[in-house]
Formats: structure tokens, C-alpha cells, sequence
């Protein structure tokens, strides 16, 4: 997942990126094994900044890592990233205001490692969208 960041946005050294989700499954606190928690640390290694938000697991997620930017919501996050990358499925992550997010990026790369979001209807938005096992 981090190459494929890598690769689309031309480097990470210096990028900020925001993250949505990081616990396991959404509706939880449990951070166990949470695909976020090494996507966030392969990014620190590339000495990308990161901007991250979850509804429950941010205090838990903290205590691991605590160079993280923790924000008051997903726009928070987003506001001045150079891509967003949305790790875990929660709920409010499937509603997101598509005008809203494009204008706080300061690039539009989309990445969603859930599918969530129809392929079609980011690209016509302007986005660059990247998800995982489908065009």
C-alpha cells in the first residue's frame, strides 16, 4: 500500500498524508494488527508527515505513536495533505463531502484501501483515486 502511495505521488519526504481509520474494523477501539498502524509507520520511515483521524481509537493509537497529528475529524486531516488514504471502513468515511475534501487537499490523490467509493464518480470529481484490486 505505501509503494503504491510512493509511486503516485511522486515521493514522500516532506508530503503530509491523511490518514482515516485506524483501528482494526470500524465500530471499535481494538488496534490490534491494524493495517494502519503499519501504513503509518512505513510513512514516518519515508519521512512523510501524518495527519490522522478515527472516531474511537486515537487515544489508543497515541500511546503507540505518538508523532502522529491527531485531528478533531476527517476534514481536519485532510485540510493542507497532499493525498488522502482511508484505512478502515467506519461509516461516516462513506459520506464524505467530495467538493469539501478536494478543495483542503493541497493535491488530489485519493487513496481508499476499503473500496468504498465508486472508481467512476472520483476520477469525473477530479480526483486521483487508487483503491486496492480493481480498476
Amino acid at each position: 500500500m505505501v509503494k503504491k502511495i510512493k509511486g503516485a505521488i511522486g515521493g514522500l519526504k516532506g508530503k503530509t498524508i491523511a490518514i482515516l481509520g485506524l483501528s482494526f474494523k470500524p465500530n471499535t477501539d481494538d488496534i490490534r494488527d491494524a493495517p494502519s498502524l503499519f501504513i503509518i509507520k512505513s510513512l514516518l520511515r519515508e519521512k512523510a508527515h501524518i495527519k490522522a483521524y478515527d472516531p474511537i481509537s486515537m487515544k489508543e493509537t497515541e500511546k503507540i505513536l505518538p508523532q502522529v497529528t491527531y485531528c478533531k475529524d476527517a476534514y481536519d486531516a485532510m485540510k493542507g495533505s497532499h493525498a488522502l488514504v482511508i484505512v478502515t471502513e467506519w461509516n461516516q468515511f462513506r459520506k464524505l463531502d467530495l467538493d469539501k475534501t478536494k478543495k483542503l487537499l493541497k493535491e488530489p490523490f485519493f487513496f481508499d484501501f476499503r473500496n468504498i467509493y465508486d472508481p467512476q464518480k472520483l476520477r469525473e470529481k477530479g480526483f486521483q483515486y487508487y483503491c486496492v484490486g480493481r480498476a
